[in-house]
């Protein structure tokens, strides 16, 4: 059905990409990414796999009368530092090999 399709070598393959892939995200999951908003006057620090790490709020960025803008510049603070995990995971995570006889399948010969 495949030809010379090598299931052998497709497990080989598929194994070291499964190992690959587990090396990528236990490296990631020990980086930490800062996103801030406001000049620096929030702060929040995301462990590589998006768990928030923590929070930094200057008292200058505190104003009773203006909660909204502190709330946006806590969710600025966090999209920019999603924003650097999703930028370093599509780094560091290795590219799906091109396997032959697998066609009509994105990233697997297609």
């Amino acid at each position: 059905m495949f030809g010379d399709f090598d299931l052998n070598a497709l497990m080989e393959q598929a194994q070291k990409l499964q190992s690959d892939l587990q090396a990528a995200q236990e490296e990631l999951g020990n980086q930490s990414f800062t996103g801030t908003s406001g000049g620096g006057l929030v702060s929040i620090t995301l462990s590589g796999k998006g768990d928030m790490q923590s929070v930094e709020i200057k008292p200058e960025a505190v104003d009773p009368d203006d909660v909204e803008t502190l709330q946006a510049l806590i969710v600025a603070a966090f999209r920019t530092a999603r924003s650097e995990v999703d930028a370093a995971t599509a780094a560091t995570l290795p590219d799906l090999p091109s396997m032959p006889g697998m066609p009509g399948m994105p990233g697997l010969g297609g």
